[in-house]
């Protein structure tokens, strides 16, 4: 397996795929999953002549679950040293959740300034910021957070076959196709990971405030979220970010999930490509 390991002894696992001079593409996966959730972006953009990288979060997938570092500032960092590592350049960064959050805090804080970063995409995206406070009205009661923490801890491995049977790819929803095979490999990439790292991430993700990183990028930035998002409502994520990152493009998808990604390929990557190639 490829791995690094950090400044603090943390060993990360990525894959690297494609020609070596080729632009790459960086993934940010969401919580609590790993590198194995862009399957259908990878392959689709390895095919169109792209390099294409994917890390596993610290405490996610087949990184090292250690008991500490489980918040944004660690995670960019971790990206910084797999972006450093691999010498990349002219990258565009995508994140889907709290990868959102994570490709973003990455791009503000070590990406522009080392002249390393073409882009960004945010898909689902957390930022501003999830929980509801005096500056975030319209956000997610802290009990939302508290409900999947108590969740978790009780019975990790039955959390994880119902967030993804249910609002995650909105098969909860009248009409809707479930797969089975979609809701297994869910569940697979979390019970992957540790536990210790998925409980703590669930406060790097809903509390993480974000709005001096919106307001740092300069980079292109296309923000991507469906408008029936059941995990990250879009009213107090995308709409807001677009509106405090002065370079991006807003693009809202009407009765898509918050697995966009997953359920809807056909429809996602041909937009990702057509922003990349602009």
């Amino acid at each position: 397996m490829s791995t690094i390991t950090t400044k603090d002894g943390v060993e990360i696992f990525f894959k690297d795929w494609g020609p070596k001079d080729a632009q790459p593409l960086v993934f940010h996966h969401g919580w609590p999953l790993s590198a194995d959730d862009w399957d259908a972006q990878m392959l689709y953009f390895l095919a169109q002549g792209y390099r294409v990288i994917a890390h596993d979060r610290r405490g996610h997938g087949r990184s090292a679950q250690v008991a500490d570092g489980h918040d944004m500032d660690h995670y960019a960092a971790d990206v910084a040293a797999v972006v450093e590592h691999l010498d990349l350049r002219d990258a565009i960064h995508i994140g889907h959740s709290t990868g959102g959050g994570e490709a973003l805090h990455y791009v503000a804080r070590h990406g522009q300034k080392n002249g390393r970063v073409a882009k960004l995409v945010m898909i689902g995206a957390v930022p501003p910021i999830m929980v509801k406070t005096a500056d975030n009205p319209g956000g997610l009661s802290i009990e939302v957070f508290d409900g999947f923490r108590a969740a978790l801890a009780a019975n990790r491995a039955q959390f994880y076959l119902d967030v993804p049977s249910g609002p995650f790819y909105g098969y909860n929803r009248p009409g809707a196709e479930l797969s089975q095979g979609v809701i297994q490999n869910w569940w697979r990439q979390g019970m992957m990971g540790g536990a210790k790292a998925h409980y703590d991430g669930i406060k790097a993700f809903s509390e993480t405030d974000f709005n001096d990183d919106l307001k740092a990028v300069s980079v292109p930035t296309l923000v991507m979220h469906g408008d029936d998002d059941q995990i990250v409502p879009i009213a107090d994520s995308a709409i807001l970010s677009a509106e405090r990152i002065r370079t991006s493009t807003l693009k809202v998808y009407p009765g898509l999930s918050h697995g966009l990604c997953t359920v809807n390929p056909d429809i996602v990557n041909p937009d990702l490509l057509a922003f990349f190639k602009a």
